[in-house]
């Protein structure tokens, strides 16, 4: 049996064929990365109750996209910070909540990286090239760009991928600050950026600010798919 593996996705008004309406929506990229890896992908909506659906999964990968409301970490809203959406964090946060409750393996991509962190107590920086100085993590609007990533020497996040060293796709303006409780940055951006996290006190939580789905390499998607098909009920 190829594990469920729920995706967190996010609700925007959306345009095709003769249609304009809300829609719930996911780059395909994510759905693609989890398939190729043997997983069997399904779309998390964000609305009220939908943790519940984590009884049916084998693993949870969260999604990237806005940022995550400020006042979840307990900081004012720089006017910089865009995309909110209080109905999706709240439901994130119960979908994490309930899979870690389960012991499901999870994957953070960006956003969801940045959440990994916020629900620990851990804070971000709202607006990233104020901090480093230039605007390489998110150069031009929708279009990804890339950079360099070193990994720490024996982490599991090296040993998932293989090693130390790799070319990443990014696309983001906040980034972590303080850790959380039992958050260890475990990659970096030559700027200092943290770009990979793991739970020290769960060897199946994951987290990378870069976008994964946009390459080539199904490391972090096999690994989710092999950590759910262990997790899976027999």
């Amino acid at each position: 049996m190829r594990p469920v593996i729920g995706i967190s996705a996010y609700t925007e008004r959306a345009r095709w064929g003769d249609w304009d309406l809300p829609a719930v929506l996911l780059p395909q990229a994510y759905t693609d990365r989890v398939a190729e890896a043997g997983g069997l992908p399904v779309l998390l909506p964000p609305v009220a109750g939908v943790a519940k659906a984590v009884e049916r999964l084998d693993g949870l990968l969260l999604a990237g996209g806005g940022d995550i409301d400020p006042g979840r970490y307990g900081a004012p809203t720089d006017p910089r910070t865009a995309g909110v959406r209080g109905a999706r964090d709240t439901a994130e946060i119960e979908l994490l909540e309930a899979a870690l409750d389960r012991g499901l393996p999870v994957l953070g991509v960006c956003r969801g990286m940045q959440l990994l962190n916020v629900v620990r107590g851990g804070t971000l920086n709202q607006h990233l090239p104020d901090l480093v100085g230039h605007h390489g993590h998110r150069e031009e609007p929708g279009v990804f760009g890339t950079h360099p990533v070193t990994v720490a020497e024996f982490s599991r996040t090296a040993d998932l991928l293989g090693g130390t060293a790799l070319e990443v796709a990014t696309y983001h303006h906040q980034s972590l600050a303080a850790p959380g409780e039992g958050v260890r940055a475990t990659a970096w951006a030559d700027d200092g950026t943290v770009e990979a996290i793991e739970y020290t006190d769960r060897f199946n939580v994951l987290g990378v600010q870069w976008h994964p789905e946009m390459g080539e390499d199904l490391s972090l998607f096999r690994w989710l798919v092999r950590r759910a098909r262990d997790a899976a009920p027999v």
